[in-house]
């Protein structure tokens, strides 16, 4: 619909996608609804929260999954930051670990890409509205999948092991001494029910503890 055929206040919409072509394509869709208007887009996670500063979104959208920082810890920072702003999780991953992240960080729905835009357009108002918006059945899978086991230390020192990384350099990056790092390695392994800290790290993603 052309911009002059608007409401006088539109929806103002923040799109955080790192594929471009999903971005751009999510952006033309949601243009078409007469009351959304896509102000910013961004592609990776440690741009979201500058950039809403200076487009002030009444609503963004975020990827999960983002180069820089996850969606989900920008939506905790959105929170604090631009607390005016509705957050909407929209991920390729219906993981019922995410689901509650999302919930802790503030977010007022967490959606899965695979359904129709129309319902995405709907969400965006609910959560305007003050609404929750959550998909169902990832509802009922994270009711069923229980909490989170991992304290956050135990988070921290499994999302420092990636890529090959030592105990010593763990170690550093987090702060904290060798023995802590392996004690706190030791604990995660043993609650993800794995063999070695890769394993772990495997486990907790896939639950969508990590």
């Amino acid at each position: 619909m052309p911009r002059d055929h608007r409401p006088a206040k539109s929806v103002r919409v923040l799109l955080a996608e790192d594929q471009g072509m999903m971005r751009g394509a999510l952006a033309l869709l949601l243009g078409m609804e007469p009351d959304l208007e896509v102000v910013a887009q961004v592609g990776r996670g440690d741009e979201i929260v500058g950039t809403a500063l200076t487009a002030r979104p009444d609503v963004a959208l975020l990827d999960i999954e983002l180069p820089g920082m996850s969606g989900l810890d920008a939506a905790a920072e959105l929170r604090d930051e631009v607390p005016n702003c509705r957050v909407l999780i929209l991920t390729t991953f219906g993981r019922p670990g995410y689901l509650r992240r999302a919930m802790e960080a503030g977010a007022a729905g967490f959606l899965v890409k695979d359904g129709p835009v129309e319902d995405l357009a709907e969400a965006i108002r609910k959560a305007l509205r003050g609404e929750t918006v959550i998909d169902p059945g990832l509802a009922a899978a994270a009711l069923s999948a229980g909490p989170n086991p991992l304290t956050a230390r135990e988070r921290d020192a499994l999302g420092a092991s990636v890529d090959g990384a030592t105990i010593a350099d763990i170690a550093a990056k987090l702060h904290l001494s060798e023995s802590t790092v392996r004690n706190y390695l030791s604990s995660a392994i043993g609650k993800t029910g794995t063999r070695n800290r890769m394993e772990a790290v495997r486990e907790a993603r896939q639950q969508g503890w990590l």
